[in-house]
C-alpha cells in the first residue's frame, strides 16, 4: 500500500517581468511536480511570454480554500496581480516596479497567513525598483520587515554544501569592523536553528571560516581571528555546540573538511559565492533562514539579454522548488 503523500502549496514570484523570471517559471510548469505550484503574477504576462518562447501553458485561477493538488504539466495555477504596462523582454520599465513589489507583498502575506507552505522567488532588478522611488535593498530585508523578524540569515545550498554568510552586501573594506561577537552569535543562532528545524539535522556540525588569509596565521595576517572569531567559537564549544574554527577558507572548502560538515559559516559574500557558483551555478539555491515561512530563491540575476529567448536556464529555479518542497516549515517544526 502506498503511503499518503502530503501535497504542499508552493508559491512562485517570477520577479522582474522584463527578465528571465517569467521564462523559467513557464519552464518549471512543464515538469510533473508532486506538489502544487501557484504563480503570483499577471496572467497576460505569462501567456504572452509562453507564446514567445514556444511552450504550452494553461493558466488556472487558484483556490486557496481547498486542499493543494499535485501540479499538472503545462498548466500553472495563478493568483492574479495585475501589471501596469505590458512587459517587453530585455527592456526595463520603471512603471512596472510597483508590480514586482506587489507580487512579493501578496506572496509573503499568503505565507504569513499559513495559506501556502513555501515561497520561491525569481530574480528582481533592484536598480529599477529604486529608480521608481521604492526603497528596496533585497528580498531578504523586504520579507524580514513584512514578517517583523529581527534577524535573518542568507544561506546558499548546492548539493550537500550549505554555507551561511556572516555579512552580506558590504564593501570589503567594511567587513572587518562588521565581524563582531554579537553579529556572529546572532547569525550562528539562526543558522544552527535553521539546520536543525528546516533541514532536520539534530546536532549540526558547523565549520567557521577565518576572515584573513590562513585564518590570520597566528596574528601575522590579522587579529580578527585571535580577538573575535576564536573566542566566539570557544564559547560555543563550551555550550556543547558542534562548531569548529576559525579555519582557513582556502582549506576549509575541501572534501577533507566538508565531508564531515553539515554547514559552513563564511565571513563575507565573496569568500563563499565564487565557490558556490563554480560548483553548481545552475543548481545553487538561496535560502532565507529566520523567517516564519520557507523562502528559497534562484541564485542568479535577471539575465535581460536572454529574456524571451530559448537561452534561459531554469536549473536554479528547479533546484529552489525542489528544496522548498523538501524543507520543513518553521511553524510546523517541533
Amino acid at each position: 500500500m502506498n503511503k499518503e503523500v502530503h501535497v504542499k502549496r508552493i508559491l512562485l514570484t517570477p520577479g522582474e517581468p522584463a527578465g528571465i523570471g517569467p521564462d523559467i517559471v513557464i519552464q518549471a510548469a512543464q515538469k510533473p511536480w508532486p506538489h502544487e505550484l501557484i504563480a503570483i503574477a499577471d496572467p497576460g504576462l505569462l501567456t504572452e511570454r509562453a507564446k514567445l518562447i514556444g511552450l504550452p501553458l494553461r493558466l488556472i485561477e487558484c483556490n486557496l480554500d481547498g486542499p493543494a493538488a499535485p501540479h499538472e504539466m503545462s498548466t500553472l495555477k495563478i493568483r492574479t496581480v495585475p501589471i501596469d504596462e505590458s512587459a517587453i523582454p530585455g527592456k526595463l520599465n520603471i512603471r512596472n516596479a510597483a508590480y514586482v513589489i506587489n507580487t512579493l507583498k501578496e506572496a509573503a502575506s499568503l505565507c504569513l497567513q499559513h495559506k501556502a507552505h513555501a515561497l520561491v522567488t525569481g530574480p528582481v532588478q533592484k536598480s529599477i525598483i529604486n529608480e521608481a522611488g521604492i526603497s528596496f535593498t533585497g528580498h531578504t530585508e523586504f520579507f524580514a520587515e513584512m514578517a517583523k523578524v529581527q534577524k535573518t540569515v542568507m544561506l546558499f545550498v548546492v548539493d550537500d554544501l550549505k554555507v551561511a554568510l556572516a555579512t552580506i552586501h558590504l564593501p570589503l573594506k567594511d567587513v572587518p569592523n562588521a565581524i563582531t561577537k554579537e553579529r556572529l552569535t546572532a547569525v550562528f543562532t539562526v543558522f544552527h536553528e535553521g539546520l536543525r528545524q528546516q533541514f532536520g539535522i539534530a546536532s549540526p556540525r558547523i565549520l567557521v571560516a577565518g576572515l584573513n588569509p590562513h585564518a590570520g596565521e597566528s596574528g601575522y595576517l590579522g587579529q580578527e581571528e585571535i580577538n573575535i572569531i576564536a573566542p566566539f567559537v570557544a564559547s560555543l564549544r563550551e555550550q556543547e555546540f558542534n562548531v569548529f574554527g576559525p579555519l582557513a577558507a582556502d582549506t576549509l572548502f575541501t572534501p577533507t573538511f566538508l565531508q564531515h560538515a553539515d554547514g559552513v559559516l563564511a565571513m563575507y559574500h565573496d569568500q563563499a559565492l565564487p565557490l558556490i557558483k563554480h560548483i553548481g551555478f545552475d543548481r545553487a539555491v538561496n535560502v532565507t533562514l529566520g523567517l516564519p515561512f520557507i523562502r528559497t530563491s534562484v541564485d542568479h540575476g535577471t539575465a535581460l539579454d536572454a529574456a524571451g529567448t530559448e537561452k534561459a536556464n531554469a536549473g536554479s529555479l528547479f533546484a529552489a522548488i525542489k528544496l522548498a518542497c523538501a524543507l520543513t516549515p518553521p511553524s510546523l517544526s517541533d
